[in-house]
């Protein structure tokens, strides 16, 4: 990382060396905005078309760079906790679990997740995205409820999309820095923006680096379990030869350095142990890297054409991987997988008149995943003494998809709206594979295996949505809408007892309201939703040959319904309050599917990891201190309610304990510098990131223990950020 360092030191040190004429310019210099400070209009573009944010028929959240900055966000893991409804675990660099409203957990890139995740535009197909760092962002949009009339497959739970600062015509510069303990928390980052051709070309460099310690220690081979680094580099040119053509071009690259799954072993969900005992750091890294381009021109007559073309890569490495979650060498592996991801999509957004317009386009993508592992299991076997299991094992998956959209925005008048919307996707997905196995014994080797029979699937959906908007004043808006989202199924190993699993759709009908004014926003929404063939977490099933396999299933149908509710109050000028809450009630009608596959029960009816409520609150004063400064002081609550932890017990369910998280800071600003003092979880509340009961290690023929990764201990520390 030696060379990423340095780029982003000089991206950093550049930025403060910029910043020194700035400081004699004071008169000239904009006072900095801080969360909740204006009244401006938030504008998104969560229809793929710019729009104010209380003005769209969508349960949506949009979350500012300068907020996640201000509280200390680094992730879309870490601003998960800002939008109603969003729900996002991690017990590792490379895995992530996530959820709006109830429904889309995933853990491995197996399987296709039930939320999209999208970077400027351009769909993100694994969820170890949400672990990676946020650099130089302009805002995050949560958008709630199937979005897959516009963003296609795997967004029946929402979307996500992190929109980046594009390059400006003027020269910017921004620098943030953190410190914090006592995990030696820190984390510095730099863009420079300006133009090399005024009104030409612009162009934005932008670069970061993280790292922590964690608060996890590893007691057999000592020092630190949950280590964490990444680093990051990007860069956006953006070319506008004239006024109704601009092309913006971006790449990027991130080297992430971590652990997966530093499970501790404790005797129960209260024991919030911190201890783990593997005999290896089990240590992942991963490159993303990549390029994509955008074209967007004005055809004039009120149409506008955009053309988006994007391939990514990520390559992780596993090299001496725990699998037995304990002290000794009983599984252990090497393995390493490439995603390679292209996407085009070509979209036409037609304005035929004052009250009607349109918005169609076509889509192709194409994933393919490789990956080729070794495992070694090392048993004593009661009459042949030691036998060693080495398996080696290589996979290619190929996914092709196809679509078309369009949608109808209709405005009888300046009151009414209506949009109806289709989307036809067409999906091909191919799997083929090896797995070879040489058992020795004291009796020689055995080796059996070779080519797996290849596993194919087709699908063909439709996704539908219609909205009405009733605009009552110019401050008030309310919406009802229906939409059917889906997800794309997937492939098991040729052990399992099915090679494969369909996807899962629903349908979602919802209402709500939305009020903007001086000093005030309100918005609320009812929503139910209806799963067919909902993918849960996997499971164990009875193995070709004997013994067990690890699947992905159709776990069965699904009800979600609840509410969610956003707020800012401003009681006076210097003063805002903002808070969001969702109640939501997620629960497992029909569980017959996972029954038919694994021949075994489910406990309880709840999805795993998902609350029934979540909830933040936020205050923020503003202390004038004369010329162009100020103090503010800020504090925050998060909260989560009990939630239900992975287990294959089938009489017995595994809860963990609701909790709330405090956070504090207190920030001084004078002219485009601001430093503040923070603590996060002031308190030291004792919770657990991920848990998994013991029954799965028990199935497994492993020690049996529960196993837990707690959460984030209190850190504090000091940070420093610099725009003009």
């Amino acid at each position: 990382m030696t060379k990423l360092n340095f780029a982003v030191s000089t991206t950093v040190l550049a930025a403060l060396l910029a910043a020194a004429p700035a400081h004699a310019q004071d008169a000239a210099t904009a006072p900095a905005t801080t969360e909740g400070e204006s009244d401006g209009t938030i504008v998104v573009t969560a229809r793929k078309r710019e729009e104010t944010l209380n003005d769209i028929p969508i349960a949506a959240t949009a979350i500012s760079g300068d907020t996640l900055v201000a509280r200390g966000l680094n992730s879309v893991r870490e601003a998960a906790v800002l939008s109603p409804g969003l729900n996002i675990n991690s017990d590792g660099a490379g895995r992530a679990f996530v959820s709006i409203r109830g429904v889309g957990v995933t853990l491995v890139q197996s399987v296709q997740p039930g939320v999209g995740l999208f970077i400027d535009g351009i769909y993100q197909p694994n969820t170890s995205y949400l672990n990676n760092p946020l650099v130089d962002v302009d805002r995050i949009e949560v958008l709630r409820g199937p979005q897959g009339t516009l963003y296609g497959k795997n967004t029946m739970g929402g979307a996500i999309n992190v929109i980046t600062r594009a390059p400006s015509n003027d020269l910017e510069v921004r620098a943030n820095a953190s410190y914090a303990g006592p995990d030696n928390s820190w984390m510095v980052s730099g863009s420079v923006s300006g133009p090399i051709v005024k009104d030409k070309v612009a162009i934005r460099v932008a670069a970061a680096h993280r790292q922590q310690d964690g608060f996890l220690k590893n007691t057999v081979i000592g020092g630190n379990a949950n280590p964490f680094n990444t680093d990051s580099l990007n860069a956006t040119v953006r070319i506008t030869p004239s006024d109704g053509f601009t092309l913006t071009v971006k790449g990027y690259y991130d080297w992430v350095d971590g652990v997966n799954v530093p499970y501790s072993r404790v005797t129960g969900p209260r024991d919030y142990s911190r201890d783990v005992q593997f005999n290896t750091i089990n240590a992942v890294s991963f490159r993303y890297r990549g390029v994509n381009a955008r074209a967007e021109a004005d055809l004039g007559g009120g149409s506008k054409l955009s053309v988006i073309g994007a391939y990514d890569m990520r390559n992780g490495f596993t090299p001496d991987g725990e699998g037995d979650f304990g002290p000794t060498d009983t599984v252990r592996s090497v393995g390493r997988d490439a995603l390679r991801t292209m996407t085009m999509e070509t979209r036409l957004d037609s304005e035929w008149s004052d009250s009607f317009s349109t918005l169609v386009g076509v889509f192709y993508s194409n994933e393919m995943t490789r990956v080729k592992a070794r495992d070694t299991i090392s048993l004593v076997h009661p009459i042949l003494g030691p036998v060693s299991i080495l398996r080696m094992t290589t996979a290619k998956n190929v996914g092709d998809t196809y679509a078309a959209f369009g949608t109808v925005f209709w405005k009888p008048n300046l009151d009414w709206e209506v949009s109806a919307g289709v989307r036809y996707d067409h999906e091909d997905r191919v799997s083929n594979g090896s797995v070879v196995s040489t058992t020795t014994t004291v009796l020689g080797a055995a080796t059996a295996g070779g080519l797996v029979p290849t596993a194919k699937l087709k699908s063909d959906e439709w996704q539908p949505k219609l909205s009405i908007t009733r605009k009552w004043t110019p401050d008030l808006m309310t919406y009802v809408s229906v939409a059917r989202g889906y997800r794309g199924g997937g492939f098991n190993a040729p052990t399992a007892p099915t090679r494969t699993y369909k996807g899962d759709s629903a349908w979602t009908y919802e209402a709500g309201a939305k009020y903007s004014a001086p000093g005030m926003s309100l918005s609320g929404t009812v929503f139910y939703s209806d799963y067919k063939d909902y993918i849960g977490l996997n499971s164990i099933a009875p193995a070709a040959g004997g013994g067990l396999v690890t699947v992905d299933l159709n776990t069965g149908d699904v009800e979600s319904y609840g509410i969610e509710l956003e707020a800012m109050v401003r009681p006076v000028q210097a003063w805002t309050l903002r808070g969001g809450f969702t109640w939501m009630h997620a629960r497992i009608t029909d569980d017959s599917a996972y029954t038919a596959t694994t021949g075994r029960l489910l406990s309880s009816d709840r999805l795993t990891f998902q609350p029934d409520w979540t909830a933040s609150f936020s205050s923020d004063y503003r202390i004038e201190t004369g010329g162009d400064s100020d103090i503010t002081l800020s504090a925050g609550l998060v909260g989560k309610g009990k939630r239900l932890a992975a287990t294959l017990n089938q009489t017995t369910p595994t809860f963990l304990d609701s909790y709330w998280l405090t956070n504090a800071s207190i920030a001084y600003r004078t002219g485009p510098v601001e430093v503040a003092l923070f603590a996060n979880n002031i308190f030291n509340t004792d919770y657990f990131e991920s848990y998994i009961e013991k029954t799965t290690l028990a199935l497994a023929g492993l020690p049996a223990s529960d196993l837990g990764i707690t959460g984030d201990r209190r850190r504090y520390g000091v940070r420093a950020s610099l725009k003009f």
